[in-house]
């Protein structure tokens, strides 16, 4: 079959079918198909909207799916249109977000504190700093692992406070919460939920010390039940195939500056599709 007429096929059903697809299915390339297109003075109805897509992620780094990509094609250029057809022009694009991979759970020993599970799987929460959840995770780096260990709000899931350090250890945990904690007004009155995993930093006489100081209830996973502390894991979900398994740095400082740029972009700017606006921006509405 002549090019030509494997180009006038794509663009026949090119309303209905995956241009990629398609052209992968009939030997050609997109660029050329898209260089036919633009000899024969054919201009693809999709056109601008596919520039738009393309803008919006290398602006968010190719990390939106077609929802998150209409609200931002909504809210913040003024192109108004569904997920029915930001999700077939992305595919036919080529312009999706890459998938997150599945996290394998480690459940640790040795307990000096243990508490009782209070948060219950219940994540759902009606105001800022009533249910926080905490969790661990490691990074590689060409020089060795990282760590970085987060306190997340589950009203608007915003990372509330942070650590990055090389050692995985108490440290890393009781920094972190004072890093949350420490000179703000995030304890209420009736206290708010803080929830992890039985990791031993958490089950630790220095975490116990401080989640009294700072006024916590202090909630725990059961044992083996990684599903308990999901909504921490979520989080570390988006910054693996956002950030982490796209890029390999070659130390701890690269690796950190790479992070305190994802988190402050995650806080502030990367659109949450249940809230439809970024986390800081949804809390602004609740807290003056």
């Amino acid at each position: 079959m002549e090019r030509n007429i494997k180009y006038r096929i794509i663009f026949e059903f090119s309303t209905k079918h995956s241009v990629c697809g398609m052209c992968r299915f009939l030997s050609v390339s997109r660029s050329a198909y898209y260089s036919w297109l633009k000899r024969r003075g054919m201009k693809d109805k999709d056109g601008p909207l596919i520039e738009a897509i393309r803008t919006g992620q290398n602006i968010n780094k190719n990390t939106y799916g077609y929802r998150r990509m209409t609200l931002w094609l909504n809210n913040f250029i003024g192109i108004h249109v569904n997920n029915k057809r930001v999700r077939r022009v992305m595919k036919k694009a080529g312009l999706q977000a890459e998938i997150r991979k599945k996290k394998k759970f480690k459940v640790m020993s040795g307990n000096i504190h243990s508490y009782e599970n209070i948060l219950n799987r219940e994540f759902r929460s009606d105001r800022p700093n009533q249910k926080l959840v905490t969790d661990i995770t490691y990074i590689r780096t060409k020089k060795g692992n990282i760590f970085l260990s987060m306190i997340k709000d589950l009203f608007d899931n915003s990372i509330q406070g942070y650590q990055i350090s090389r050692n995985n250890n108490i440290k890393l945990v009781t920094d972190t919460l004072k890093k949350a904690f420490e000179n703000n007004n995030k304890v209420v009155a009736d206290g708010p939920i803080l929830h992890s995993d039985q990791g031993f930093q958490y089950t630790s006489h220095a975490y116990f010390n401080l989640t009294q100081r700072y006024g916590l209830k202090v909630s725990m996973s059961r044992k083996g039940n990684c599903l308990d502390n999901a909504c921490a894991e979520n989080f570390f979900s988006h910054i693996k195939s956002e950030l982490v398994n796209r890029v390999k740095w070659e130390n701890y400082e690269e690796a950190k500056d790479a992070i305190d740029e994802y988190i402050r972009y995650y806080n502030n700017d990367r659109i949450q599709i249940k809230l439809k606006k970024a986390p800081m921006q949804y809390r602004s509405l609740f807290i003056e």
